[in-house]
């Protein structure tokens, strides 16, 4: 979500930096570049904020890379710039710079990003452009350089393995998962679906019910979606109807979501029901359903994938001063007015 790839305030920050400065600073970097001159901090911030082409980023990576090799023993607290770096690759559209930097063993980044944000928000790149093996490229890179993997990690990883569905990646999202809850880590709601989905995918029910049951708030769309395929993958036809059963009859107010079912997984119900005992009570169920709104032609891999909104900034509410700060007399009302 925005609240972890924070793309809007870099924007924000970059366009209060540009309105600052004038003249091209791409030049004279090339040319400190060039004569081996020490790069400053300040220097190097404000070249990141005036980025705006493939170009400019070119001599920003060159300037990361010397200023890298000039300050190898940063103090502790010092300013990261590698997600400032990475969000401006995100911005203009180089997930392949962003990944290629991080990955890069030559010119020695190792040290530079040292923070799991970077790795997130290109992961996050790589995977919305459908570069799945470059994602867990850089995963690998975050394992080798011993970045501690967070929430947003564990749901970028399972998510990537769950859109590769192969047996390897099926593997490595287990053993993540698996990991995680030997060392006692919190792990996502999120990344219990994508590992649930790819052992559906990977035809593995019995792992599937295992890691479903470990979700501790099972009170979404997406996790409902994925009991009832879990329920007619198993065979258990006469349960998924049931669950269906319950959702028509579900009464609540409008202003409170009603279950709703994607039309993926009706289509799997319809499939495995036919030719047997319950072919008409599903179709009652399933125009109930649709009558009422309760089927979305949102597929059960759309809600996988889906960016959450994240949480909304508080709007900050001005209230006009009524009493002067210095007097601590009322203001007169032409001053309220101004």
């Amino acid at each position: 979500s925005e609240d972890v790839i924070k793309l809007q305030d870099f924007q924000q920050r970059k366009l209060a930096v540009a309105h600052l400065v004038t003249g091209s600073k791409g030049e004279l970097f090339s040319q400190k570049i060039e004569r081996n001159e020490l790069i400053l901090r300040d220097e190097l911030k404000l070249l990141l904020h005036l980025c705006q082409s493939a170009d400019d980023m070119v001599i920003a990576r060159d300037a990361i890379c010397r200023y890298h090799a000039e300050n190898r023993n940063f103090v502790y607290g010092e300013f990261k710039f590698g997600p400032l770096f990475v969000r401006l690759c995100y911005e203009l559209g180089l997930e392949s710079l962003a990944a290629a930097t991080l990955t890069d063993k030559v010119k020695g980044f190792m040290g530079f990003f040292s923070d799991a944000t970077s790795f997130n928000i290109t992961i996050d790149m790589l995977f919305t452009k459908g570069s799945f093996e470059k994602a867990l490229e850089v995963l690998r890179t975050m394992r080798e350089h011993g970045i501690p993997f967070n929430k947003d990690t564990l749901t970028l990883a399972t998510g990537t393995c769950y859109k590769m569905n192969t047996a390897e990646s099926y593997r490595i999202c287990t053993a993540l998962v698996e990991e995680g809850q030997t060392k006692g880590n919190s792990i996502p709601r999120h990344a219990y679906c994508f590992a649930v989905a790819i052992a559906l995918r990977q035809n593995d029910v019995e792992n599937a019910e295992l890691l479903y049951s470990r979700i501790m708030n099972t009170d979404s769309r997406l996790c409902q979606n994925l009991k009832l395929l879990i329920l007619l993958m198993s065979g258990a036809v006469d349960e998924a109807i049931s669950v269906l059963s319950a959702a028509t009859l579900h009464k609540s107010p409008p202003f409170v979501r009603k279950p709703e079912f994607s039309q993926d997984v009706v289509d799997v119900l319809r499939l495995r029901s036919e030719s047997g005992p319950h072919v008409m009570e599903v179709e009652h169920i399933v125009t109930h359903l649709e009558g009422a709104d309760q089927v979305t032609p949102q597929t059960l891999d759309g809600m996988l994938c889906h960016t959450p909104t994240g949480k909304r900034k508080p709007v900050l509410v001005l209230e006009a001063r009524k009493t002067s700060r210095r007097t601590l007399k009322s203001l007169q009302s032409n001053l309220l007015s101004e």
